[in-house]
């Protein structure tokens, strides 16, 4: 692996360039049955017709788990963004209209966002009344069967040369509701400090999916919820704050 080029860092793997493959490398303490699971999503993913690098092997380099994934040239829609904010606006409908696309599809063998979303409230390291009302809030969410991705954000989106796009990182897909989903969007935008593109982000896509505002932020303190389970300490204010407002509401 000397040889190969890292394209990122992420904590337990690293992602290298291979040729015209990616090799996602974990840690060797790396949950085994999450590495399978992820290849497992991946082949599902990849099943529905989105345009998503094809997985290619899964095995041992090392004596650690690795999975192969074709490489896709191109940049980032975060890169565009980075390099031209005068187009934000027309990146940001780019970007709803992915989440669209992946919204009309279904893959029913995969997880459902509910059972996930409980799992979190359950292990997070809030009082049980604040997880009862967590609980008791996403319990009354409708459930639908739509695509939903997890870490939908402009990094994870390769714009190509004739200007397509692939979608990356499937690690964290589940099926339920795409407001969930919208939901954890705009925590990530605002968690990287970027207020004012979550709320222009926020706004188009419920004006482009006919979806209330006030529905998808019913989803902030759930979803803050269950990014807390795994945040960095510099992220637990912001998210408390969320999920506080279960107390208020």
């Amino acid at each position: 692996m000397n040889n190969y080029e890292i394209l990122a860092r992420r904590k337990g793997k690293v992602i290298y360039k291979d040729g015209d493959t990616v090799l996602k490398v974990f840690d060797s303490d790396f949950s085994k049955a999450d590495i399978l699971n992820e290849a497992l999503n991946q082949a599902r993913i990849e099943e529905t017709g989105l345009n998503v690098p094809k997985l290619l092997e899964v095995s041992k380099i090392d004596g650690k788990w690795s999975i192969r994934l074709a490489y896709i040239p191109g940049k980032t829609l975060q890169q565009l963004m980075d390099e031209d904010p005068d187009r934000i606006g027309e990146y940001l409908a780019l970007f709803v209209s992915i989440q669209k696309e992946i919204f009309s599809k279904e893959a029913p063998l995969l997880n459902k966002i509910k059972d996930k979303f409980n799992r979190k409230i359950s292990a997070s390291r809030y009082d049980a009344t604040t997880r009862y009302e967590l609980h008791t809030r996403l319990d009354s969410m409708k459930d639908h069967k739509k695509i939903c991705h997890g870490d939908f954000n402009p990094s994870n989106i390769i714009i190509t040369d004739d200007g397509g796009y692939c979608i990356l990182d499937w690690s964290h897909v589940t099926q339920g509701n795409a407001a969930a989903d919208a939901a954890r969007t705009y925590m990530l935008f605002c968690l990287k400090g970027q207020d004012a593109i979550a709320e222009q982000y926020l706004n188009l896509f419920c004006k482009e999916t006919d979806t209330a505002k006030q529905y998808v932020q019913r989803w902030m303190p759930i979803v803050a919820c269950t990014r807390s389970v795994k945040a960095n300490p510099e992220e637990e204010a912001f998210l408390d704050r969320w999920v506080n407002v279960v107390e208020y509401e």
